[in-house]
């Protein structure tokens, strides 16, 4: 590139990066991510190393963050507060190393001090004879905001420093410090902005940095704010020789440290650390973006001073990125095994954490409508960890009036049923028995032992029935053959288990009504619920026919319970499968009345571990006998069995004077009248 085509796009840079300064550091409002800044950035770095006649006082990449905003009042930093240069990958970490020692004119090693580098936002906290006297942003280096009164409300920054005989309190003092907030509060935090109809925040950086800038203390004081002190400007009264002495004494006066922080003897030292950092960064309980190496030796850092913004003596060396910008292409309902129909949306491919992305979880229409996402966004998009990636905000200054809104669609588009969205619930879900995306699971269930309860069929049979398309329903199963069996791959050296699985089947051609319509799946249908609908409609066929009204008019059924029995009986591909059922000899019997009903309308909670009986035993008898179980204490509880160890339900029942039964009083009481 010649020299007019380079100061043309360093112009554009320049201003680019002023735009999006003013966006991250006054706004808190960013529209890139933080690796496009940095990409940008370097770009910048790199035309004016090249070209070194063109003039670089008004550059941005001479200055730090910005400049301090109106609403606020300014405070001068007794020392400037810098920023860190960037390393992205090991030979950057050891060209530090390099370039220090080249400046020094030694080889020897040098000592470093290594820590995580977090996201969040730089304060400068000033004591005055071991109080706190004010407290400032960054802002521009030389200048901050005035926030005393919003630090003030975070309390893991100490109001009086602690005193020590080993560490007498200096008679003023600037401690540096990260103000952050940890992943879960920042979650917590987005989830509520967005109930309110408010703008989520990009990252926990902009958090941080919007809480801290409330003219309304009490605003500050009800966010999650934490603090990790990292090191000190001006001292009076007090000197130090290295910084792991100063990251020490900190502590001692009652300061977080961050308890990663290490000594590190040489550069290769602080290479495994940041490799290890880097392995355990998703574990970590706040977002880090990379890990901070800085020369030990004080003195040693005095004379390597800075270089325009950035010291010469400390690095900044950066992870792959978690955030990245990218545009929405489509958005599609994808069809998990449960029926739950959630957006996926369709990205341009972008590198994130080290791993190229091109889908994104958009979670349930209602987010979609929180967040205004449209087919043709700009949006901000994370990876952290092993997480799913998702679209965190979307940059709606890129509109340009062609995006389209998503809507889940009306029919499953795996096997066109209906889906539908019960009430109280954020998920739309396909109700389509036969449904390919959840046909095992489907399976599983209903041959599962609260249902038709086949011996020997479980998850691996099922699978394999399922991939080889042997089976597509659940009713397919009984129109297995020992061919088709013996067909599909290892299952000749199993000759001998294919008639068994076959006689197993057979056998439950007859299963009692409720066990069929429990095996069925039907949302919000338990055992128990499954037992109300066989004794109150005696056949299949009355209970197919059955309307919501007629459902509502049974105690235990309420309009959320019937609104669901009746789609699932009313959707077309529900009736082919069950056709199919018939068409198989298959013959649901009336559910066996209890022989004795001495139990009847009385509830039982069991907790702790039953040794003469199993917890599922235990229940099934309580049922045969007329009773309920209910998983929690509550007034209209009757009995608490306990086991072994049992839990808070005891202390609970006991509360309450309920009847405390144990295993052997539970037996006496369950014997037949």
């Amino acid at each position: 590139m010649d020299k007019a085509a380079a100061i043309k796009r360093i112009k554009e840079l320049r201003a680019l990066i002023n735009y999006h300064n003013k966006r991250y550091y006054q706004q808190d409002d960013p529209e890139i991510s933080d690796a496009e800044y940095d990409r940008l950035m370097k770009e910048l770095t790199e035309f004016e190393e090249r070209f070194p006649e063109i003039d670089v006082s008004e550059s941005p990449s001479q200055r730090v963050g910005a400049a301090p905003l109106d609403k606020f009042s300014t405070i001068s930093h007794l020392t400037p507060m810098l920023s860190l240069a960037n390393a992205f990958s090991e030979q950057d970490i050891l060209d530090f190393d390099e370039r220090i020692k080249r400046f020094l004119g030694t080889d020897e090693k040098i000592a470093f001090v290594v820590e995580p580098k977090l996201d969040g936002t730089a304060v400068n906290l000033i004591y005055e004879n071991g109080l706190l006297a004010v407290g400032a942003t960054r802002g521009d280096g030389e200048k901050g905001e005035d926030v005393t009164q919003n630090l003030r409300t975070i309390d893991s920054i100490p109001l009086s420093m602690k005193k020590g005989k080993e560490s007498p309190i200096p008679e003023r003092i600037e401690i540096r410090g990260e103000v952050y907030i940890e992943s879960e509060p920042f979650k917590k935090l987005n989830k509520r902005r967005l109930q309110e109809g408010e703008q989520p925040f990009a990252n926990p950086r902009n958090a941080a940095a919007g809480s801290l800038r409330q003219l309304d203390s009490r605003i500050t004081a009800r966010r999650p704010l934490d603090i990790f002190c990292y090191g000190i400007g001006l001292v009076a009264g007090k000197t130090f020789k290295r910084h792991w002495d100063v990251l020490q004494t900190l502590s001692r006066w009652g300061f977080r440290v961050n308890p990663y922080v290490k000594q590190a003897k040489d550069i290769h030292a602080c290479i495994a650390y940041y490799h290890h950092i880097d392995k355990i960064r998703a574990e970590l309980p706040y977002e880090i973006d990379g890990v901070v190496v800085k020369v030990d030796d004080l003195s040693i850092q005095e004379r390597l001073g800075a270089v325009s913004r950035s010291p010469r003596w400390a690095i900044a060396c950066k992870f792959a990125a978690t955030q990245e910008t990218t545009i929405i292409q489509d958005i599609i309902a994808q069809v998990g095994r449960t029926g739950v129909l959630t957006p996926v949306a369709i990205m341009k491919p972008v590198q994130v954490g080290g791993v190229m992305v091109s889908r994104a979880t958009l979670h349930n229409q209602d987010e979609i409508e929180k967040k205004d996402i449209r087919i043709g966004d700009t949006v901000i998009m994370q990876r952290a960890g092993d997480v799913i990636p998702e679209v965190v905000k979307v940059i709606e200054s890129e509109r340009r009036g062609t995006e389209t809104k998503f809507v889940i669609p009306a029919a499953c588009p795996e096997c066109g049923s209906e889906v539908v969205r019960l009430e109280d619930e954020s998920a739309y879900r396909c109700i389509g028995l036969a449904c390919p995306a959840q046909i095992k699971e489907h399976i599983a269930h209903f041959a599962s032992r609260g249902g038709i309860n086949i011996e020997g069929f479980g998850d691996k049979v099922v699978a394999q029935l399922v991939n080889t398309n042997t089976i597509i329903d659940p009713a397919d199963l009984y129109f297995l053959t020992q061919e088709k069996l013996l067909s599909m791959n290892g299952w000749q050296k199993k000759e001998v288990l294919a008639p068994k699985l076959l006689e197993a089947i057979r056998r439950t051609k007859t299963p009692p009504l409720d066990k069929f319509i429990f095996a069925l799946g039907i949302r919000h249908v338990g055992e128990h619920m499954a037992r109300v609908l066989a004794g109150s409609f005696k056949t299949l066929d009355s209970l197919m026919a059955a309307t919501e009204d007629d459902l509502l008019a049974i105690r235990d059924i309420g309009p959320e319970v019937a609104n669901s029995i009746t789609r699932f009986f009313s959707e077309q591909s529900n009736k082919r499968v069950i056709e199919k059922f018939r068409e198989a000899g298959v013959t649901p019997i009336e559910t066996a009345q209890p022989e004795s009903a001495h139990l009847a309308g009385k509830s039982f909670v069991f907790t702790g571990t039953l040794n003469k009986l199993g917890r599922n035993e235990a229940k099934e008898i309580v049922e045969s006998l007329g009773g309920k179980i209910s998983e929690s204490v509550t007034k209209k509880t009757d009995y608490v069995v306990t086991g072994e160890a049992p839990g808070s339900k005891l202390q609970k029942a006991q509360s309450a004077g309920i009847t405390i039964l144990d295993e052997e009083g539970f037996l006496q009481l369950t014997i037949r009248k």
